[in-house]
């Protein structure tokens, strides 16, 4: 596959992960979305391609669209598989990794719409704490829930660094924050901080996810 990808996004949003997986592969791409798109549901650029407004979307060099984060960083690991970014369909391992890569996705990454604007669902302001508070703790339990089930090695599927292990270094940062990640997932804790001390992705997550003072939350 010839040409460059495009990735709409913005900074510590769901587009990190898959812009990391970019980077890993060696392949040429465009980001749009440089600042933090402060609304995104109602940004004409990615309306144009997602009439969700949701991010990330991925635009692959046909002009072909694509929509949700794990199947876009399934995608993008299976088309370049040289990059070794997860395993081969015949792997003993990939039943876990479409397991893991749907876990996240669904119990975990998809309650950012409700967090994003609690208002949403429900018609009380009063109530936007107790929403907040609510779904940071289902990630938690949900997290800690992972953590039960996963046999980690070195990187959550073995040995090798995965686009499962991008998607939950990412995702892990978002409320309720890393501190109480780690407390819930401490099998997992030491592979996020392996993800984020990663050498080849170090100006990536300077530009696009900084580790800031106090960032652990």
């Amino acid at each position: 596959m010839d040409g460059s990808y495009i990735v709409y996004g913005s900074p510590g949003s769901g587009s990190v992960p898959v812009e990391a997986a970019l980077a890993l592969i060696g392949a040429s791409y465009e980001v749009i979305g440089e600042s933090v798109l402060q609304d995104v549901a109602h940004t004409p650029a990615v309306l144009k391609v997602n009439p969700l407004g949701q991010v990330p979307v991925l635009v692959l060099p046909g002009g072909e669209v694509m929509t949700e984060s794990a199947a876009i960083l399934i995608w993008l690991a299976d088309r370049h598989p040289d990059a070794a970014l997860a395993p081969a369909p015949t792997d003993q391992r990939r039943p876990a990794f479409l397991r893991w890569m749907a876990y996240v996705s669904s119990a975990i990454y998809g309650l950012a719409w409700v967090r994003d604007d609690p208002m949403r669902i429900i018609s009380d302001e009063r109530q936007v704490q107790v929403v907040l508070n609510r779904t940071a703790d289902r990630r938690a339990v949900c997290w800690h829930w992972m953590d039960t089930q996963i046999e980690p090695h070195r990187y959550l599927l073995g040995d090798e660094l995965s686009v499962l292990d991008l998607y939950v270094a990412t995702v892990s940062r978002w409320p309720p924050g890393r501190t109480r990640f780690y407390r819930e997932a401490p099998r997992m804790a030491e592979i996020v901080r392996r993800v984020d001390a990663e050498q080849r992705l170090a100006e990536l997550w300077k530009a696009r996810f900084p580790f800031h003072d106090g960032w652990e939350g």
